[in-house]
């Protein structure tokens, strides 16, 4: 039988894919490659960008545009057979890309190619592309000999099969628990739209009634709105328990089976035993290796700095937060009842609640307004495909036009399911690159999890999941609007990853302008926009606890870089005890003792933020400063979103992000645009 992964294809043929084709194409191009990259380097005579990189660059997109649907598919609509596919599969790669990376001979190759006059005719993007190839090679270990290679190697391929299982385990354990009711009364408080979908997830696990489960949308709603303290907590301890030893099942019976606490340890080992054979004192200085960032200390200044200066504005709010819970009844504010009274007290003070707001934005609206805002910005055109082969009915597919010109395309796959990875996301289908037939067009995956249409109602967004959309659709502009045809420095490619969440985060910004509102609001059944009215208090609202938002995301940044950088291998730290330390620095809310936040934090065990989630605080200083571009010259200045378009988004990886965001905004970043948007004082800030 034919593989279809094995035959040519402009876009994966997602309804042919099995996992049974899965292994065997993998094994089949690794082989291919194998062989194709020894009879290029016995034959090379003269390392040249078309006799040396162009021809490695073919080879690997086309195991890419294999990995890529696999990897997407196992994310999307995992199962048993696929998972097992997959698994073996990624195991196979990681042991083939050590191999690359430890292949002298082509390190060589790049090196004479690098030392050569040859070198100097190259453009930028070729350049920076060889350059960054010469740095992965030593980051790949390719210098080392004997055992410490062997040893390398081994390392590589586990912390792969660690990470896999770390994301199953989360997966898993989400899925495993769910709270069953009969009726309503239990869940007295909870919207309409949070009972309908509470009743189609028990329908789906053939249940009559109503199922509350971990997935994001209906624990959100539980926290937020559930007036039952006691199915809060209970809801709260099954999601903070998750894939820890903690865990318990829907019958209440042990879920220690996804235990992560031992994965998080090997894995904490490994890393830093990696890092010291490649020279390094530590992980996080291996992590800083290809980021803006200097020094850890660069790092750790700048997240201290920041927490100085948020943590008396979020301790104003928790006490204004006690205040008010006190007042309504509650004397000791547990981590259960935050979300529950910050809602409560939001609709005090603003008169504003994010379920009031749901109804103003439809998906379908918002969607159509997010095309206009970035019509309106970068001139491009977005227009739906109606026939295209995918993975399920609910997912769309797009083509941008720009000039007239077809440049690119996406996936929007939206809506929580079963068997789906929770989170947001983008990620690669195809990449721009350069071939013998012309330019192939950059294609991504955007892939959030928001409540799907009921029979009778549309799905409807709350003003959070709106910012969502809109940061993952700045991921995509960031790999589709590239002009860039190098493959390894094109779009996200190639870019340091405390500078890759810019353009995301940057995009964010216009949910918030009252110029744009209106594009992205529109009652579902009226289709009137977001009234004047509760756009005010949006507005009035957005600072709304900024200071406990700000100190819950330094928390997670100093856990992360600190757990990386002060890693001794002679007496390994709990990283529980490391965590409580931090929130004892920077927190104003502690968790209960149980709480193992850290066994599903997939960001940095099962993702590529390890030593680096710290990127996001850093993105955010870039991100605001460059929105205050927009805010001086006008939020739909088209010379501005030339600008942007021209110096951040086509640009790649092909140059250093500080020399990209100076060409931009003229000056290296400040602090200030972004205290300033979190309502904190910056009269003192340099």
């Amino acid at each position: 039988m034919p593989n279809p992964l094995l035959e040519s294809h402009e876009l994966p043929p997602f309804s042919a894919i099995k996992p049974e084709h899965v292994e065997a194409a993998v094994r089949q191009l690794i082989a291919d490659n194998r062989a194709f990259r020894k009879t290029l380097l016995d034959n090379l005579k003269r390392p040249a960008w078309e006799t040396l990189v162009a021809p490695l660059e073919a080879m690997d997109d086309r195991l890419e545009q294999v990995w890529s649907p696999v990897s997407h598919l196992n994310a999307v609509c995992n199962n048993e057979a696929l998972r097992e596919a997959y698994n073996t599969s990624v195991a196979l790669i990681t042991e083939y890309s050590t191999e690359v990376g430890q292949d002298k001979r082509l390190y060589q190759a790049y090196q004479d190619l690098a030392n050569s006059d040859e070198y100097s005719t190259l453009n930028q993007a070729q350049r920076q592309a060889v350059d960054n190839a010469l740095r992965d090679f030593r980051l790949s270990g390719v210098t080392l000999e004997g055992k410490d290679k062997e040893r390398y190697g081994a390392i590589k391929k586990r912390l792969s099969e660690l990470s896999t299982q770390f994301s199953n385990n989360v997966l898993d354990a989400t899925q495993a628990w769910h709270k069953h009711f009969t009726d309503t009364d239990a869940l007295d408080g909870l919207p309409g739209s949070a009972l309908e979908q509470a009743a189609e997830a028990a329908k789906l696990k053939n249940l009559k009634g109503y199922a509350v489960t971990l997935d994001i949308p209906s624990f959100l709603a539980v926290m937020t709105y559930a007036n039952d303290r006691e199915l809060r907590q209970e809801t709260y301890t099954a999601f903070v328990t998750r894939a820890s030893a903690e865990a318990k099942k829907a019958d209440g019976s042990s879920a220690a089976e996804w235990d992560n606490t031992g994965l998080i340890n090997e894995t904490l080992a490994l890393r830093h035993e990696l890092a010291q054979l490649l020279g390094f004192k530590n992980y996080a200085e291996r992590s800083l290796a290809t980021k803006m960032a200097d020094t850890s200390e660069q790092v750790l200044d700048f997240l201290n700095e920041l927490a100085d200066k948020s943590k008396p504005l979020a301790e104003r709010d928790i006490e204004q937060l006690r205040r008010f819970a006190t007042e309504q009844g509650c004397e000791d504010l547990q981590a259960w009842d935050v979300p529950y009274y910050s809602e409560k007290l939001r609709q005090q003070d603003y008169a504003l609640s994010q379920e009031e707001l749901r109804p103003f934005f439809p998906a379908e609206r918002v969607i159509s307004g997010l095309f206009e805002v970035v019509k309106r910005l970068y001139d491009i055109e977005i227009l739906p495909v109606a026939s295209f082969d995918t993975w399920h009915p609910d997912v769309r597919f797009y083509h941008i036009f720009k000039d007239g010109e077809h440049i690119a395309s996406f996936y929007f796959d939206i809506f929580a399911r079963e068997n789906k990875r929770g989170g947001a996301w983008m990620a690669d289908c195809r990449v721009r690159r350069k071939t013998d037939e012309g330019v192939q067009r950059p294609v991504a995956f955007l892939t959030c999890n928001f409540t799907p249409p009921l029979e009778d109602t549309p799905s409807l967004l709350t003003h959070d999941e709106v910012t969502t959309l809109f940061h993952e659709f700045g991921h995509g502009l960031h790999h589709m609007l590239t002009q860039i045809d190098v493959a390894s420095v094109s779009g996200i490619n190639g870019v340091a990853w405390d500078a890759v969440e810019l353009p995301s985060q940057f995009l964010e910004n216009w949910c918030w302008e009252p110029e744009v509102v209106p594009l992205i609001s529109g009652h579902f059944q009226s289709g009137e926009p977001l009234p004047q009215s509760l756009l005010s208090k949006l507005l009035a609202a957005r600072n709304f606890q900024s200071g406990m938002q700000m100190v819950r995301q330094l928390e997670f940044s100093l856990f992360d870089f600190r757990l990386h950088a002060e890693y001794n291998p002679d007496q390994p730290r709990d990283p529980q005890d490391l965590l409580d330390e931090i929130r004892r620095q920077v927190s104003v809310v502690t968790p209960p003792a149980f709480n193992r936040f850290q066994n599903s934090f997939t960001h940095i065990f099962a993702g590529g933020y390890a030593a680096g989630y710290y990127s996001y605080k850093w993105a955010e200083v870039l991100s605001a400063d460059a929105f205050s571009r927009f805010e001086e010259e006008g939020i739909f200045n088209r010379e501005t979103g030339e600008s942007f378009q021209r110096e951040i988004l086509q640009q790649g990886g092909s140059r250093p992000p500080m020399e990209l965001f100076i060409k931009f905004r003229g000056r290296e970043p400040s602090i200030k645009p972004l205290l300033r948007h979190a309502g904190i004082e910056t009269s003192e800030v340099a």
